[in-house]
């Protein structure tokens, strides 16, 4: 279903409000505005709710990472892949760790939208 340019403007609004000094949004602040808009129903209400809770969803993804090894990672190894991708994403970055045997080795690291792949499965679906 098509959004109205209305709807999709004020969650764009209520999404910036929700930004906090580094530009992402602040958990606190988000609720509050969901709850206020809840309370008002103003028109278009579950359009704009829709569009703000994908807007946020969005934002706090690109700061979420997703380890994949084929084995558990070490806690010095984890440790540096963190930091690697805290300087590169400029701040905190939440991170969670999966074990996965069918990469058979290496590991998969997934930032937002960003994946490297270096494991062993891609590789030799790559020669294929």
């Amino acid at each position: 279903m098509q959004i109205p340019k209305e709807a999709r403007r004020k969650a764009r609004e209520l999404f910036d409000a929700t930004l906090d000094g580094s530009g992402r949004p602040d958990a606190s602040r988000t609720l509050s505005i969901a709850d206020l808009l809840v309370k008002s129903a103003p028109r278009h209400t579950l359009q704009i709710l829709r569009e703000f809770t994908r807007l946020v969803r969005l934002e706090s993804a690109k700061h979420h990472a997703v380890i994949e090894s084929a084995a558990a990672i070490d806690e010095s190894a984890r440790e540096a892949i963190v930091k690697s991708l805290r300087a590169r994403d400029g701040g905190e970055v939440t991170v969670e760790t999966k074990v996965d045997p069918s990469l058979i080795g290496g590991a998969r690291i997934r930032l937002g939208s960003e994946v490297w792949d270096t494991s062993v499965r891609s590789r030799l679906a790559t020669l294929s």
